[in-house]
């Protein structure tokens, strides 16, 4: 273990918790009509045509061809992204790859995949999808419609995730079946909202997962999106019964398939009981794995060693879908 002691924070990202209170978080009591709300949103979404355009993208790699994409998603929205095909192996899997918070400008090419098909879609509001009046950093983003719970972004992202799912498969029909999901910090969060109501995903990946613990969520001192909803709340009233609706480990709950999730012990971000109650939340089985890592959103020593360590865990899991 080498989770830091030392660091620049006025509070501390242990939160004082120690790997065994953790594992004890409880997922929160769930609001009424949770499941309604999701399941209507995911009907409005299986219903969008992604109408999917592709091209040769400015970007290049040796093992990769890569494209850039564009789908439609709900509410008429635009999405962009890029689509990363193997250069010289067939189509056998796919796999959509969400990202944090800070966006995303390029493809990851190190993936630990063979013969996927990955999309990474870029959430609405941000990056290749940004669209003014959303606002395009993680502090405004993440209050954007915060009063409505059927506007609310947060719910449109998650639209955005079951679409790219859409376009997988409008392009590569045979692939139904064999897509995952994998996504970290914003995107772990969003994952846990997904995938439980989408049994077309039948692999999950969620590293440092965000919107778990909504209480906690907005109590808790952070450097992360939470802290621009702390503030907001102050001045203008309560917004917790809204994100009980968009709480990550309420809908881990409802997760069946594997799951491979990875939780720090130690992160100012996305404070580890929130994380954690997204991990313990997701029914306990054979084919489930909860990864520790000392730090999240933080470097640390042995921080490499550890990611290699979940890469290698990573490329395995997939490789059965």
């Amino acid at each position: 273990m080498s989770v830091p002691t030392t660091h620049p924070f006025p509070f501390d990202p242990t939160y004082g918790m120690k790997l065994e209170q953790l594992l004890a978080v409880e997922p929160p009591e769930e609001p009424p009509g949770f499941d309604n709300f999701w399941q209507k949103r995911y009907s409005r979404a299986l219903a969008t045509d992604p109408q999917p355009v592709l091209r040769k993208s400015k970007l290049e790699h040796p093992g990769w061809v890569v494209l850039d994409i564009t789908y439609m998603s709900t509410g008429s929205f635009k999405i962009g992204g890029w689509l990363l095909l193997p250069r010289d192996k067939p189509v056998r899997r796919g796999l959509v790859v969400g990202h944090g918070y800070g966006g995303r400008d390029q493809p990851d090419f190190d993936l630990p995949v063979e013969e996927t098909a990955v999309l990474f879609p870029c959430a609405r509001g941000l990056s290749l999808s940004a669209c003014p009046p959303i606002p395009a950093d993680a502090s405004g983003h993440v209050l954007y419609g915060i009063d409505k719970p059927d506007d609310y972004i947060i719910g449109g992202c998650v639209d955005d995730l079951w679409i790219a799912v859409s376009t997988l498969l409008v392009l590569y029909p045979w692939l139904s079946g064999h897509i995952g999901y994998s996504g970290i910090s914003f995107g772990g969060g969003i994952g846990a909202l997904a995938i439980p109501f989408d049994d077309r995903i039948t692999r999950g990946h969620l590293v440092v997962p965000t919107f778990g613990q909504r209480k906690l969520w907005l109590s808790l001192p952070t450097v992360g999106s939470a802290d621009s909803v702390q503030t907001y709340q102050k001045t203008h009233g309560s917004v917790f019964e809204t994100l009980r609706l968009f709480d990550s480990a309420s809908a881990a709950e409802r997760i069946k398939i594997p799951m491979l999730v990875a939780v720090a012990l130690f992160d100012p971000a996305v404070a580890p009981p929130c994380q954690f109650a997204v991990a313990d939340a997701i029914p306990q089985s054979n084919f489930n794995e909860i990864f520790i890592l000392d730090a999240g959103h933080f470097d640390y020593p042995g921080s490499g060693e550890q990611n290699a360590d979940l890469r290698r865990k990573v490329g395995h899991f997939f490789q059965v879908l």
